[in-house]
């Protein structure tokens, strides 16, 4: 969650300590008097190495000031706003672990300084430490911001939103309205109240949210594409279709876009449409495995089920595949007839996920076509635990049992598919009428 952080020299600039300024704000000891107005006028060295760093954190020199202000920390180790200096320009190289170190010191020295326990927050937020984040964001809310810089409370209350946005949207949505208090709204706030609407399941206050936000920013791609997935989830696909195609218009080869709008047109029976597009993502992110595995189930859809074998292939051959892709390559390979290499890549993906429901049903009809009716049954009734029964797999029960010469079973189940059938497999009924007659005769 990497967020804008506030210019460390705001801190510093109005706040440097010179020697002039403690002699004027405290009285000297006693039996000593004051130097000459010119030997008043000096800084100290202390005080210019510390102008110096503030200088390099203004110009974004964060080399430059990290060295300078390790220097001041090793003579100042208590000095609260060196530490966040400090850690402003560790943060700034990304050496996170040193930031964090001069952050969590920075507020041992002094609790009550707002920018420490913010900047410490946001860190802590990006890498992953949500719990610890969200103390140190809660304690920043609660304190006053440096040189009355109110908008950074604002920026305290945006990122807690985006922490409890998935765990506690109600209290991300209360976060969110408590920063427009303290700044106005912003895009990404709009997007924020959009997210929380779709995720607490007011998918029409969400896309309204998206539409409002596109019609300020039309080039928002993250805006156009969370609102074209929330279009696809409720199935509005001639809708997230037009969207699509209007951003495309301007931005052709954005790859979200394109893969969304290939999953639209497969959702539509539009494959064809489809394919292009998913073939032109590939050439352009080879390595990319999502592209991969989508071009190659669209391949199998569309009857081009030999062209997903080199993907297939590339996405198998590097690390561990999951269940889902093990079960697309076996129906690929079934729509090639190549049934025992089907058979024992669907037995890999229902052995590492069983409740694969579509995956058992595969592997039933790839045991049939390779004459296997132990493990088409098996399948069979596996399957049952998820889904009901089908005339086809009425049929591949019968059949299976037949073959097995478990005539009582097979007659049983001939006629639960003829009674299901109504019409529709005439091939299939032709057979289970023929096969009754004779298990009848068998008697």
């Amino acid at each position: 969650m990497k967020q804008h952080r506030l210019p460390a020299f705001v801190l510093t600039g109005l706040l440097a300590v010179t020697s002039s300024t403690l002699l004027a704000q405290n009285q000297l000891p006693a039996g000593t008097s004051a130097p000459d107005d010119d030997t008043a006028a000096q800084p100290s060295p202390q005080a210019q190495q510390q102008t110096a760093a503030e200088e390099a954190l203004q110009n974004q020199n964060y080399a430059a000031a990290q060295k300078l202000l390790t220097e001041l920390v090793a003579k100042n180790p208590t000095g609260a706003r060196l530490l966040y200096d400090l850690g402003f320009a560790e943060d700034a190289l990304n050496n996170t672990t040193a930031a964090e170190s001069a952050y969590q010191r920075s507020i041992a020295a002094d609790p009550r300084l707002f920018e420490p326990h913010l900047q410490l927050g946001l860190l802590l937020a990006r890498t992953g430490n949500t719990k610890a984040a969200r103390e140190q964001l809660e304690a920043a809310t609660q304190l006053t911001p440096l040189l009355g810089n109110e908008a950074a409370k604002g920026q305290a209350l945006r990122a807690l939103a985006r922490l409890d946005q998935q765990s506690d949207p109600a209290a991300a949505r209360d976060a969110l309205l408590a920063a427009l208090k303290y700044s106005p709204e912003t895009p990404q706030d709009i997007l924020l109240a959009a997210e929380l609407a779709e995720h607490a399941g007011d998918n029409a206050a969400a896309e309204a949210a998206y539409r409002h936000l596109i019609a300020g920013s039309p080039a928002d791609m993250a805006a156009i594409s969370a609102l074209a997935h929330l279009l696809i989830k409720e199935q509005k696909y001639s809708d997230a279709e037009t969207l699509l195609n209007t951003a495309l218009a301007a931005h052709a080869d954005d790859p979200t876009l394109n893969a969304q709008l290939a999953s639209v047109y497969g959702a539509e029976g539009k494959a064809e449409q489809a394919v292009p597009l998913l073939e032109k993502l590939h050439t352009a992110n080879p390595q990319d495995a999502n592209i991969t595995r989508m071009l190659a189930d669209l391949y199998t859809q569309t009857g081009q089920a030999a062209r997903a074998n080199p993907l297939y292939d590339a996405l198998l051959e590097h690390g561990t595949p999951d269940a889902g892709l093990l079960a697309s390559r076996g129906d690929n390979l079934i729509r090639q007839q190549r049934y025992p290499e089907a058979e024992a890549i669907l037995k890999q993906a229902t052995q590492q996920q069983p409740d694969l429901a579509d995956a058992w049903s595969s592997l039933a009809f790839a045991a049939s076509e390779n004459h296997d009716p132990s493990t088409t049954l098996q399948a069979l009734s596996m399957r049952a635990k998820y889904l009901p029964d089908t005339p086809a797999t009425l049929f591949l029960s019968a059949t299976a049992y037949d073959t097995l010469h478990q005539y009582k079973p097979a007659a049983e189940y001939y006629r639960k598919f003829l009674a299901a059938a109504g019409g529709k497999f005439p091939d299939q009924e032709w057979q289970a009428r023929h096969r009754l007659i004779a298990l009848d005769r068998m008697r």
